[in-house]
């Protein structure tokens, strides 16, 4: 059971990482309404080239096992494609890329996977919307979700769906046009939403984003 909320753990990492892989730029028209191309346009405005990290909490469900993994802890992100996310549930390990290479530490087996960023999170690329609107523009279908005095929410249906993408929802406190919550889902109806707090908008060390292994450390090349 382990192994395989690990590698549940890793799918969904992969459709959500990926989504800040990519230099934002904001030239494409919109094609959808206005309401939502504010929302777009404020989304674009508040993310575009900043650093800021987040607590975060993550539900992952398997629908055909009616699994579902809770984990949590805290992340930080700098464009381009650079983050760290530091999971502090029962299975602690770290998710590690300066945009380049990667890293997964788990510190509990004195282990680390390294590998290329880019292949390990190409499955989900169709959602790189955080770093690249134009990715939305292009390739998603936009339309509104439900919305209330103080959020509002945007649905993506990717104009070529993927095994591991099917669609997005995402959710935005307003008038900040804070991201507050991300789900993806894929074909077979398995889920992962993420929750981020605590959303700072700051510079930080980027040493962060390298890692060197400690002495004694495992090493394990993924493919």
């Amino acid at each position: 059971m382990k192994y395989m909320a690990r590698r549940f753990t890793a799918w969904a990492m992969a459709v959500f990482i990926s989504m800040i892989l990519v230099p934002l730029s904001c030239n494409a028209a919109p094609s959808f309404d206005g309401k939502t191309a504010e929302i777009v346009s404020g989304i674009e405005a508040k993310y575009a080239n900043k650093s800021f990290s987040a607590d975060f909490e993550q539900a992952s469900r398997l629908t055909a096992l009616d699994v579902t993994e809770i984990a949590k802890g805290k992340a930080w992100f700098s464009h381009p494609g650079k983050m760290k996310w530091a999971y502090e549930s029962s299975d602690n390990h770290e998710i590690i890329t300066n945009g380049k290479n990667l890293w997964i530490y788990r510190p509990e087996e004195n282990q680390v996977m390294t590998g290329d960023a880019a292949p390990f999170f190409q499955s989900g690329s169709g959602g790189a919307f955080l770093a690249d609107i134009r990715k939305i523009r292009e390739e998603f279908i936009i339309e509104p979700g439900k919305s209330g005095k103080n959020f509002a929410q945007l649905m993506l249906t990717p104009k070529k769906q993927t095994p591991e993408l099917a669609k997005i929802r995402i959710t935005v406190n307003l008038p900040g046009y804070e991201i507050s919550a991300v789900e993806t889902e894929n074909i077979y109806g398995d889920t992962t939403r993420f929750i981020f707090t605590k959303i700072t908008f700051s510079t930080f060390d980027e040493q962060i984003f390298e890692f060197t292994p400690p002495p004694g450390t495992e090493m394990i090349e993924m493919d």
